[in-house]
């Protein structure tokens, strides 16, 4: 099944060059975690009890510039924690450059995305690439159970009571879960919810559960609203004619509908109608009634 008024499209250049991109970035993220726990481990050892839970480069270059070690063991390892800070400042710059490069992919491709709070240009990314043509769901429900927010029956007798999910895309699942944890952490309507939630008796799990499927719903509408948008433009574009005349609405946007035919696309006309009234054949003498030739 499909989504009705949009057309499963095949997958294009953009999607493969964005989904590439996404995983691009993705690489570099793990990468600058890892080298962060690596320089967090070396200025602990070189400053004891001044670990930062959230580390950036100005703040590790401000506590490396504030320990001189006399030793050669203190020396070597201020050395090493200089290599990881020069790699933590060259992984920054990439992972600047590339989300900027999805950014603006993203609003290229027409997305509103980025309205939604908690996606930012990687999540949109993310989501672009991985959904394809959002039409190939038929529903809210089977894009949720998609991503892995529809949460699974686990009543038992009367508790009524249901489960996390470990099916559907994960990578898509992680995404929610960042923007359902930002929207908790801001004043936003996802907090709200959130609240509502774990004031009828959920859990702060449940809750939270709640929360990503609440936005699985409003991430399937953008993409539907985004893709209808997209499809009313290239009726557009196609119907119009080389003079620019255009007889096709934004409502257009029906499947397995014949294409509009132009002005310029029209048949040409069969033979046109007689105006004037044929001549009428002549009348034949009755037998007997002959004209006698005169006498």
């Amino acid at each position: 099944m499909r989504t009705p008024g949009l057309r499963v499209l095949a997958p294009d250049g953009e999607l493969e060059a964005l989904r590439m991109l996404t995983d691009r970035r993705d690489e570099l993220a793990h990468r600058r975690v890892q080298t962060v726990n690596r320089l967090q481990r070396l200025l602990s050892e070189l400053i004891p009890g001044q670990r930062k839970r959230d580390l950036s480069a100005l703040q590790a270059k401000a506590m490396l510039a504030s320990v001189r070690p006399r030793d050669v063991a203190g020396r070597t390892r201020r050395r090493m924690a200089a290599e990881q800070l020069a790699d933590l400042v060259a992984v920054d710059v990439k992972l600047k450059k590339v989300t900027a490069e999805l950014k603006t992919m993203v609003v290229a491709r027409g997305s509103t995305l980025l309205e939604v709070s908690g996606i930012g240009p990687a999540g949109a990314a993310r989501i672009l690439s991985d959904v394809g043509d959002i039409a190939r769901f038929a529903d809210r429900n089977r894009f949720a159970s998609w991503t892995g927010t529809a949460p699974l029956d686990a009543s038992s007798g009367e508790q009524i009571r249901h489960r996390l999910s470990r099916a559907g895309n994960r990578r898509m699942n992680h995404v929610l879960h960042i923007a359902a944890i930002v929207q908790i952490r801001h004043d936003t309507a996802g907090r709200a919810y959130y609240r509502r939630k774990l004031a009828a008796g959920k859990t702060p799990m449940e809750a939270l559960r709640c929360l990503k499927r609440r936005l699985s719903d409003v991430i399937y509408r953008q993409l539907v609203a985004d893709a209808r948008a997209a499809r009313a433009v290239e009726n557009i574009d196609t119907d119009a004619g080389p003079g620019g005349h255009c007889g096709a609405a934004l409502t257009s946007s029906a499947v397995d509908l014949p294409p509009h035919i132009d002005t310029s696309d029209q048949p040409l006309p069969g033979p046109a109608d007689q105006t004037l009234r044929p001549t009428p054949p002549a009348r034949k003498a009755p037998p007997g009634n002959a004209l006698r030739p005169a006498g």
